[in-house]
């Protein structure tokens, strides 16, 4: 993690940015102010010799990032579903990120199979073809099953891809300790903390074993959800480096051409992928979380079919209330409320202002409100957005971040299949129904009959945590207290519990 290849590294890349021409196109996308263009030149002309060529065939920022490596070829891809923030024409030269990158030789990847799963793989496959798609992390092949002939997606891994992710994120460690350092403000969004939090996510996605995984969680939990399908994968034919899932045949998301002329509703799939997210998110706590274009397709019968569980989100259940309580006190410009579930929640330090938060958050939600999409500037928005959070001292809630990712992300999906959208319209009845289910009378029950089976749990050892605590306290029971009062007392919240507890369950 330390060392001067990743000083090294830093600079290669303001020097790769500048030598490719990317520089001023990322300056001009995101409209840096004067001082902050000074010191991307300070970082880039010098060195600019030490920059990386890269593929003169691409587009200066994809040529920059293709070259620049895996951890920055995922960042463009974020990117490139967010026209509204870095503009039409450098989102449309990223999304040949999502899964157009240069594939790598298939002789190689049928090396890896055979290696992984030991096994040649002319006994496996019947079929076995060139790469479909290739993206930063792995590439994927069509092939048929010898034995059934059923048809598969046989996701490979990159040759070499960790210690390239390793280096990267080496890199990025170094740049956010000179951060806090040189801007000790920026400490309020931990962004060691968010380095950290990243490494994880995407060490995780090295592993298909863990995303098989996710794809049979993910395939279970939405089986019975209309509209959209999860291809389910084979667990013999999978490991560390390989994954086989079932084949689902679609159209992208970044082709809108090819929807129009299939004769399916922009406007139809731009709302459902809104709201499929909503759903899993707040109804399961478990979502995809790398929902860009190349990643979802849609089916000649309108059905979303997702792919790459490589990435996913889970959020607790005391999160998701609070996710969804802050999305409805927008839906309904109940600024005031969203301002109190802010505090509540201690995503806002005590000491601030309720009422002056609340007026705050009224000039960001607002201007969405009764507005066609287009003519919302989301890149103007999430700047004053982020002026309040650090105005009224909101830490980074390292909890939130991929689902804060995602949601940016899915929703610049939605925009690119029908730019008038309006996500607030969209979510609200998803966001209504988790609520009506999720807080009311009807939650605070189940609530206490999960409370009460934990009780019920802990209930033998309810006497000798009576006990211990007496003696902390400094008065210790005389033993035949204990033995004569403490178990009846502790039995019979065990049984109350028990009572409750069987008897709450029946009614939900």
């Amino acid at each position: 993690m330390k060392g001067p290849h990743n000083i090294i590294r830093l600079i290669r890349t303001g020097a790769t940015l500048e030598r490719t021409g990317a520089m001023d196109v990322v300056l001009e996308a995101f409209r840096a102010p004067p001082h902050l263009r000074f010191a991307a030149r300070l970082l880039g002309w010098p060195f600019k010799w030490l920059g990386l060529k890269g593929d003169p065939a691409l587009p200066p920022a994809t040529r920059a990032l293709t070259a620049l490596g895996p951890a920055y070829i995922k960042f463009g891809q974020v990117l490139s579903t967010r026209p509204d923030i870095v503009g039409e024409e450098l989102a449309q030269q990223l999304k040949y990120l999502q899964d157009k990158l240069p594939p790598f030789p298939t002789e190689i990847a049928k090396q890896m199979i055979e290696a992984e799963l030991e096994l040649p793989v002319s006994e496996i496959f019947s079929e076995f073809s060139e790469p479909v798609a290739a993206a930063s992390i792995a590439q994927v092949h069509r092939a048929q099953l010898a034995d059934s002939g059923e048809e598969v997606a046989v996701k490979v891994l990159r040759p070499g891809i960790e210690r390239a992710f390793r280096k990267d994120i080496d890199a990025f460690y170094l740049a956010a300790r000179w951060i806090e350092r040189l801007a000790p403000f920026s400490r309020r969004l931990r962004p060691l903390d968010v380095i950290a939090h990243f490494e994880g996510v995407v060490m995780g996605e090295l592993d298909l074993r863990l995303e098989s995984s996710s794809a049979a969680e993910f395939a279970a939990n939405t089986e019975k959800d209309e509209g959209f399908r999860v291809p389910k994968p084979h667990w013999f034919l999978s490991s560390r480096n390989v994954m086989t899932l079932g084949w689902a045949e679609g159209i992208g998301l970044n082709d809108n051409d090819l929807i129009d002329a299939a004769g399916l509703d922009r406007r139809i799939i731009a709302a459902r992928v809104l709201q499929l997210f909503l759903n899993h998110a707040l109804r399961d706590g478990f979502f995809h979380a790398d929902m860009h274009q190349g990643n979802l397709k849609v089916a000649a019968n309108g059905d979303i079919i997702a792919y790459d569980f490589g990435i996913m989100g889970r959020i607790d259940e005391y999160t998701r209330r609070v996710y969804a309580e802050i999305l409805m006190g927008f839906i309904r410009k109940d600024y005031r409320r969203v301002a109190e579930v802010h505090f509540e929640a201690g995503y806002v330090p005590a000491d601030r202002d309720i009422d002056e938060f609340a007026r705050a958050l009224r000039a960001v939600g607002e201007p969405i409100f009764g507005m066609d999409a287009s003519r919302i500037s989301m890149a103007r928005l999430l700047s004053y957005l982020f002026e309040v959070t650090e105005r009224f001292g909101m830490a980074t809630r390292t909890e939130l971040i991929l689902l804060q990712r995602t949601m940016v992300v899915v929703e610049g999906v939605a925009r690119s299949l029908d730019p008038r959208i309006n996500i607030w319209e969209v979510a609200q009845p998803i966001v209504e129904r988790y609520i009506a289910e999720s807080i009311g009378p009807k939650a605070m029950l189940r609530d206490m009959v999960k409370a009460a089976r934990v009780l019920a749990r802990f209930g033998p050892r309810l006497p000798a945590l009576i006990e211990a605590q007496l003696i902390r306290s400094g008065n210790p029971p005389m033993p035949a207290v204990v033995e004569r009062r403490v178990p009846p007392l502790a039995w019979l919240l065990v049984g109350a519990a028990f009572a409750s507890g069987f008897g709450l369950s029946a009614l939900f």
